[in-house]
């Protein structure tokens, strides 16, 4: 079905029911982990971040990029992890320009400890409600979406940027 032939009623309601799925899923996993953990979502995706990056750091600037923050934004956001404790500043020994973000002992702990909350939460509120063949479908679907302009230019997609 091309675009033309779809109605302004089915686009908007493919539109607002993803937009309101997102909305109450991200807000529902945001105050599970706030609840159970003191984290807020970004603060769990920063540590995801950290955790699967070799050695455990990655620039800040990177970070910055994967959790789509600005760079003002990500420097709040790791204050707050630093003062947790959960992640340290890492220098480049070859550039002084360069700082990283690194995640601690104590760091690797809270994140382990939130990913059960969160791994449930995705669960109860998402992948419950598919079976494995329309989970599959989904994230095919999905994938079409851009993420960022430079993942729309890297992948030569015709999909619109944003």
């Amino acid at each position: 079905m091309t675009t033309a032939t779809v109605t302004e009623e089915t686009r908007l309601d493919g539109w607002v029911a993803f937009l309101r799925s997102h909305a109450a899923i991200t807000r529902e996993l945001s105050a599970q982990l706030q609840r159970e953990h003191g984290l807020t979502l970004n603060d769990y995706e920063v540590l995801l971040h950290l955790s699967r990056a070799e050695g455990g750091r990655l620039r800040r600037v990177d970070l910055a990029d994967r959790v789509l923050l600005t760079a003002s934004g990500i420097t709040r956001l790791l204050d707050g992890l630093e003062r947790a404790g959960f992640v340290s500043k890492d220098t480049c020994a070859s550039d002084a320009r360069v700082s990283y973000a690194k995640l601690t002992d104590v760091g690797r702990d809270k994140f382990h400890e939130a990913s059960k909350t969160h791994l449930r939460g995705i669960d109860e509120l998402f992948v419950s409600r598919y079976s494995g063949s329309e989970l599959a479908t989904l994230a095919g679907l999905l994938r079409r979406l851009p993420v960022t302009g430079d993942d729309c230019k890297a992948s030569g997609s015709d999909a619109p940027c944003s």
